[in-house]
């Protein structure tokens, strides 16, 4: 069987506060082939107690990796980023464009525009996506991720399906 090479997945503030709401933060160190890494802004961005709580804990636990934007290319792409996104959302977009990591976001608009035209879509995931590379992965079931599915509607994250079965390729 042939090793498949690990997967580096830069995690959006947005994505991450979805999973807080649900308790999954931990089915990031379990997905088969990813490794999760949170760029420095982005942690910053987490300022609500429980969600900050919920966080560091999962720095502590080694669920995700803080990274730091270090080369000259990067902080120009970051600053430039700037103008018309957020701090975070820039952050893990020059990350990504610098290292040819996977970005996990459900920002839309400019952030998805830029994003798209500087990685490419197949290089974007969000909170659908992760769910559903968990269930393939029996990390979680359709069940389950319907359950949090709709907690996450209740918290006005809207998701343009049924069901996760729809969604799992068989």
């Amino acid at each position: 069987m042939t090793a498949h090479p690990r997967r580096t997945i830069i995690a959006d503030a947005n994505v991450l506060i979805n999973l807080m709401h649900v308790n999954r933060l931990a089915l990031c160190s379990n997905l088969p082939g990813c490794t999760f890494v949170v760029p420095d802004h982005v942690v910053e961005e987490i300022t609500n107690g429980d969600q900050k709580a919920k966080l560091d804990d999962a720095l502590a636990r080694g669920i995700f990796h803080i990274v730091a934007i270090k080369t000259i290319d990067t902080i120009t792409l970051f600053a430039e980023l700037t103008t018309y996104v957020g701090r975070g959302e820039a952050a893990c977009l020059a990350l990504a464009v610098e290292r040819n990591w996977i970005v996990a976001s459900d920002e839309k608009r400019r952030f998805r525009r830029e994003a798209v035209n500087r990685i490419g879509s197949g290089r974007i995931i969000g909170t659908r996506d992760l769910y559903v590379l968990a269930i393939q992965a029996g990390l979680i079931t359709v069940e389950e991720a319907d359950a949090d599915k709709g907690i996450l509607e209740q918290l006005r994250f809207k998701m343009d399906f049924k069901s996760f079965q729809d969604l799992v390729i068989k």
